[in-house]
C-alpha cells in the first residue's frame, strides 16, 4: 500500500463517526470550538470535491446525543447508517455497504472519542484492503495522552494521520477553478490568520488600483459567513 502519495480526490470518501452533541462534552485534549470548526470545514471540502460522505452515531437518542448539525449542514449529501449498540463502527453492515457502494478504497476517518470511534473503523477497516486517514483534529478525545496513545497506535499500523488543513488542500488540488473562493472560505475557517493576511492583500490592491472592493472580499467573505 503506498503510504507517500496524497489523497486523491476522485478515490476518497469521508467518514464521521459519532460526532454526537453528548460526547463532545468529554473532550479535553483541546477546543471543542475548533473540533467543530474542522468537522464543518472537512465535510464542506468534501461536498466541494464531490466526495462521498457516511456518517453515523451511537445511541443518539440516550447520553451521547445527535449529531452536531455541522455535519448535514455542510454535507447535506451526507449518507446516514444507524448502529444498533455496535461500537465499531465497521462492524455494521450497512456502514460497510455505504462505503462499498461509492466503489472508492481511501477512507478519511473523523471521531469521537479517537481512541474508539477512529481507531477501530480505521483498523478494521485497513485489514479490508483500504488505504486510511485519520483526521486527527476533527476528532476529539477524553486525555491527551488518550490523543497521543491513539494517534501511536494508528501509525504504527499504517494509518497516515493528517490534519483538516492537509485534507482541505489535497482535495482542493488548484487555486485554478471557479469555486477557488469557497476553497478559500474553508481555509480561512480553520486557519483565521490565512484571511487576515488575504484581506490585507486585497485591500492593499484595492487601494493601488483605486478599485472600490477586492473580488476576494466580496467572494471569500460572503462564503466564510455562510460556512456553519
Amino acid at each position: 500500500m503506498n503510504t507517500t502519495s496524497l489523497i486523491d480526490p476522485s478515490d476518497a470518501v469521508l467518514l464521521l463517526v459519532d460526532h454526537q452533541s453528548g460526547l463532545l462534552q468529554v473532550v479535553a485534549d483541546g477546543s471543542i470550538n475548533d473540533l467543530r470548526t474542522n468537522v464543518a470545514a472537512a465535510a464542506a471540502a468534501a461536498t466541494l470535491a464531490k466526495v462521498p460522505v457516511v456518517a453515523t452515531s451511537s445511541v443518539p437518542a440516550g447520553t451521547n446525543g445527535p449529531l452536531i448539525p455541522e455535519v448535514f449542514d455542510n454535507a447535506p449529501h451526507a449518507v446516514y447508517v444507524a448502529r444498533q449498540g455496535q461500537i465499531n463502527a465497521w462492524d455494521v453492515e450497512g456502514f460497510r455497504a455505504a462505503v462499498t457502494e461509492t466503489g472508492r478504497k481511501t477512507l478519511i476517518i473523523a471521531g469521537i472519542m479517537t481512541s474508539i470511534c477512529v481507531v477501530e473503523p480505521a483498523l478494521s477497516a485497513l485489514a479490508d484492503g483500504y488505504k486510511v486517514y485519520a483526521l486527527i483534529d476533527a476528532s476529539g478525545a477524553y486525555s491527551e495522552t488518550s490523543q497521543r496513545v491513539s494517534i501511536a497506535r494508528l501509525s504504527q499500523a499504517g494509518v497516515i494521520v493528517i490534519d483538516t488543513e492537509a485534507v482541505i488542500s489535497e482535495l482542493q488540488q488548484t487555486w485554478a477553478r471557479e469555486d477557488y473562493a469557497a476553497w478559500g472560505a474553508l481555509h480561512a475557517k480553520v486557519i483565521p490568520g490565512y484571511y487576515a493576511a488575504a484581506e490585507l492583500s486585497a485591500r492593499t490592491t484595492a487601494e493601488a488600483t483605486g478599485d472600490a472592493a477586492a473580488d476576494f472580499e466580496v467572494k471569500w467573505a460572503t462564503e466564510r459567513n455562510q460556512l456553519r
